[in-house]
């Protein structure tokens, strides 16, 4: 449980960094991604799942 608030936390932080440095930057990123089509939007969810994943996976190998 410990694990999951502290990864919770952390990636809440970052999203909050993200929208409080460069909001405009954020709306430009939602405007492209809008003008993608749905299935290459979602094959970009799927990537980005798997390679969290991957990360997900070294880390637990390295013991942290």
């Amino acid at each position: 449980m410990e694990y999951l608030l502290f990864g919770l936390g952390f990636a809440l932080a970052l999203e909050g960094l993200v929208y409080a440095l460069a909001p405009r930057i954020v709306e430009d990123l939602l405007a492209a991604l809008r003008a993608l089509p749905p299935e290459t939007r979602r094959l970009l969810g799927l990537v980005a799942i798997s390679i969290g994943a991957v990360f997900l996976w070294v880390a637990s190998a390295l013991g942290m």
